[in-house]
């Protein structure tokens, strides 16, 4: 349900030749770049810059950062790198320095599959040579902390045969460990939110409903609170519905004053292959305009133009 698709007639030393050319001289023509690259699926991407380092010698996504700037060129040199690489890199981003963004931590582990984690880890230690469980120990703290190493590990269950009596056991634990008691049992929350089948949790979640009369949103906005609360209510969002909780994402990103591009760009980044068709869809029904009409209206420039491709089409 991607909007970017594999190239036909692709040709990775000749669109290493057209990128040379285009950067070549003075002065670099910003719009073939943008036409290539987004024209282009990740894995071709990944090829043309090896054809690229055969062909000159040189790195493309460091040429690619000399000739571009801003957000264009953080957005193109997104395009470039391997999913688990980008998702490494806005990690590293996010916990380097002082202070962290959290929100980005919340969105990447709360929304990725256990092998798009398992390949995260490992880019993290091929790029930075750094243990990426030990960096966020290092950077968070408390309960947030707590669910964010379950989510590293990348072990959520993921056979899709559900077991009745189990579902409404959790829905029962997760009621006596919240709603139910003086203070909070966050370490049963912990447990199953990171662990089951998104399959399985949502039949808890109905059950939850169904013996508390309230939605699991709501008790956790309760019980939880900080981080942890926004961590536990993505995991719910994504488990529910992925493209919903990206679609919203994306909304918050360019609504108000001032527009949240590192959000932006790496939301249309890594859904362009996966589930940018759904995101748009979502995005549509609930807001009642597209996603297309909402970037154009929020960005500029070639950064825009790279964005609407991404997006593939206008749902008006």
């Amino acid at each position: 349900r991607g909007s970017v698709k594999d190239f036909p007639g692709f040709d990775a030393s000749q669109d290493a030749e057209a990128l040379y050319n285009a950067m070549k001289g003075f002065g670099s023509d910003k719009e073939a770049i943008l036409d290539l690259i987004t024209s282009r699926s990740n894995k071709q991407r990944v090829e043309i810059c090896q054809a690229y380092k055969s062909q000159y010698g040189k790195d493309l996504i460091a040429d690619l950062k000399y000739e571009l700037t801003g957000k264009f060129e953080r957005l193109i040199v997104s395009l470039m790198r391997p999913p688990a690489y980008s998702d490494a890199k806005e990690i590293k981003d996010a916990i380097a320095g002082i202070g962290t963004d959290e929100k980005c931590l919340i969105e990447i582990l709360a929304s990725r599959t256990n092998q798009e984690i398992h390949d995260l880890v490992a880019a993290y230690k091929d790029a930075y040579e750094r243990d990426l469980e030990a960096d966020i120990v290092g950077d968070t703290s408390g309960h947030f902390k707590k669910m964010l190493i379950v989510l590293l590990q990348g072990s959520r269950e993921e056979d899709d045969v559900v077991s009745e009596d189990l579902v409404e056991q959790d829905a029962k634990d997760l009621l006596e460990a919240g709603e139910l008691k003086w203070g909070t049992d966050e370490a049963q929350f912990i447990f199953i939110l990171g662990r089951r089948s998104k399959q399985h949790l949502r039949l808890v979640f109905d059950e939850y409903l169904k013996i508390s009369g309230k939605p699991i949103e709501r008790s956790i906005r309760g019980e939880l609170s900080g981080d942890f609360e926004k961590l536990m209510l993505a995991v719910v969002k994504c488990v529910r519905s992925t493209a919903e909780y990206f679609a919203e994402r994306l909304y918050k990103a360019m609504k108000g004053l001032g527009t949240r591009d590192n959000t932006l760009i790496r939301i249309m980044v890594s859904r362009s292959e996966i589930d940018m068709l759904d995101i748009r869809e979502v995005f549509r029904t609930k807001y009642e305009k597209s996603l297309y009409n909402m970037i154009k209206e929020d960005t500029s420039g070639e950064y825009k133009k790279a964005l609407l491709k991404l997006c593939g089409g206008d749902d008006e």
